[in-house]
């Protein structure tokens, strides 16, 4: 490997909770924006394995050396505890992770009493159904146990709150879960993208391609 070459750990599109056999609980990710940084790596000379979400719509190439798929949180979280391509420079954790999995589930009969239902499909005509959400675990908060010598990069997307907000809040995520930087974007933050890197410094770019140099330049 080259002296100013990375070996790049990119997640990019949702993971998704199972409700039954056939049913799913998962957030909204085409995958474009890391499926995009992987491919801008590469061209800049960097090693990058790409772990997309099954889900992910975006229908782009990916020119990343190694891709991986994954399903679930569980699944994303195996992938990454076992990385089979030798030491890691940069974690960037784009994916849209699941916040929540079912729980408990119930349907209600016609007079009321819930019967909890333990597997299986659900039929279409159970009737009423009550689902209990669980917080799913946060992966971000484990990555630095995984990668202690790596930098490490997040996400945070929001829609609700001003500017402000997403940055508190923001850095508040890099506090608990001890990353080096994290990308904010989303209605809430407004057009373009931020990068913070603590201490109040946020960099701010107009696209993509700004923000991805801006990544590359911080990683090395």
């Amino acid at each position: 490997m080259a002296d100013n070459e990375m070996n790049c750990i990119i997640t990019a599109g949702p993971t998704y909770e199972t409700m039954d056999n056939v049913r799913r609980l998962t957030n909204f990710s085409t995958g474009k924006l890391g499926t995009e940084l992987g491919n801008f790596l590469v061209a800049r000379g960097h090693h990058v394995t790409l772990l997309i979400g099954e889900q992910a719509t975006y229908c782009g190439e990916r020119r990343a050396q190694r891709i991986e798929q994954f399903s679930t949180t569980d699944n994303l979280r195996d992938r990454l505890r076992a990385p089979s391509s030798g030491p890691v420079d940069v974690v960037f954790h784009a994916a849209a992770v699941s916040d929540f999995k079912f729980g408990k589930i119930w349907v209600r009969s016609p007079d009321g009493e819930l019967s909890e239902i333990k597997s299986g499909k659900i039929s279409t005509r159970a009737g009423t159904l009550l689902a209990e959400l669980v917080p799913t675990p946060k992966v971000i908060s484990e990555l630095r146990g995984w990668y202690p010598k790596a930098r490490l990069v997040g996400w945070k997307y929001e829609v609700d709150g001003e500017r402000a907000d997403v940055l508190r809040a923001v850095e508040k995520q890099m506090a608990e879960s001890r990353t080096d930087a994290c990308v904010a974007n989303g209605r809430a933050y407004g057009e373009g993208f931020g990068l913070v890197t603590g201490q109040g410094n946020c960099a701010h770019f107009a696209g993509m391609l700004e923000l991805f140099s801006g990544l590359e330049l911080f990683a090395m």
